[in-house]
């Protein structure tokens, strides 16, 4: 119950945050919409392919590639515009202004290692899908999709936390992985994650609002249908008009997600950072969190 009041109480310093600066709530939506576009325009190429040469043989081998670069490109997307969440974050809590120009020129700055790193992630991602696949009941494909699904929980969260080493810190991808390491071993990065539940109040809020908004688009198309008589064109128009009211629950839903976790782990981010320089330097003073994890922290 401690770690859902706390998990609450930096949702709500982080979304104040956001309310005073509106900027940082900007990448979050640029990456929706550009994730969209992405996800369409990659699909036409699948579609393609599988009708052209199947799914079986030569096929399943166009499908995985293409499958992959796919993901490779959701990830590049989704890490570009984390990254710009992150420096307008960090800029916010160190100067009181998160600006785009600058979160602009860092993402610039350190393309190349968010490549990198959507790279990995995209290995770790299709390693996973080829495990999955694998519908064999020994032991040895058990354990393989064990570890593989352990594997891409591990690097979900330490990519988390690896990008803002790279944009706070300009560090690339393996002096990153290193940086996220040492912190952890001093477990002030396993105390964040384990004590404030942010993972499961936002998981929890986004599947709400979703429900709600479901629930009204159900109501609102299984009514036009319930009343059409029977009529093609009235079912499709009440059916569209479902899914356009529930549409704007799940981009909704997705931002806020996006911007919470992002928050949260770049303010975690900057704490142990914070804490491992102040050792280095012989400091005895306790080195205060950002605002937003250290009012969750105290309560």
């Amino acid at each position: 119950m401690q770690s859902f009041s706390r998990g609450w109480s930096f949702l709500k310093q982080a979304w104040s945050m956001a309310f005073k600066d509106k900027d940082l709530l900007k990448p979050s939506i640029y990456a929706l919409v550009a994730g969209l576009i992405v996800s369409v325009v990659g699909i036409i190429p699948l579609a393609g392919a599988y009708f052209i040469f199947g799914s079986e043989g030569i096929g399943s081998i166009i499908l995985f590639v293409l499958g992959g670069v796919l993901v490779f490109a959701q990830f590049v997307v989704t890490y570009v515009f984390s990254a710009m969440t992150v420096y307008l974050i960090y800029g916010y809590l160190s100067e009181g202004d998160g600006r785009m120009d600058k979160a602009w020129a860092i993402v610039r700055r350190d393309f190349f290692d968010i490549l990198t790193l959507a790279a990995a992630s995209t290995a770790v991602s299709m390693l996973r899908s080829a495990a999955q696949r694998n519908k064999k009941n020994s032991i040895s494909a058990s354990l393989m999709r064990s570890a593989t699904g352990l594997l891409e929980t591990l690097w979900t969260e330490a990519a988390y936390l690896i990008l803002p080493a790279m944009i706070i810190d300009d560090l690339n991808l393996k002096d990153g992985l290193k940086r996220v390491a040492n912190i952890t071993k001093e477990n002030l990065l396993l105390i964040g994650i384990s004590t404030v539940g942010v993972r499961f109040v936002t998981g929890l809020i986004g599947f709400v609002f979703s429900a709600i908004g479901f629930a009204i688009a159900f109501a609102v198309g299984f009514g036009a249908v319930s009343v059409s008589g029977g009529d093609t064109t009235l079912s499709i128009i009440g059916i569209v008009i479902g899914a356009l009211i529930f549409f704007p629950f799940v981009i909704v839903s997705s931002i806020f997600s996006s911007y919470t976790s992002t928050a949260y782990h770049t303010c975690l981010y900057i704490w142990a950072r914070d804490v491992e320089k102040a050792k280095a330097e012989g400091s005895p003073a306790r080195v205060a969190a950002p605002a937003p994890l250290a009012a969750a922290l105290a309560s």
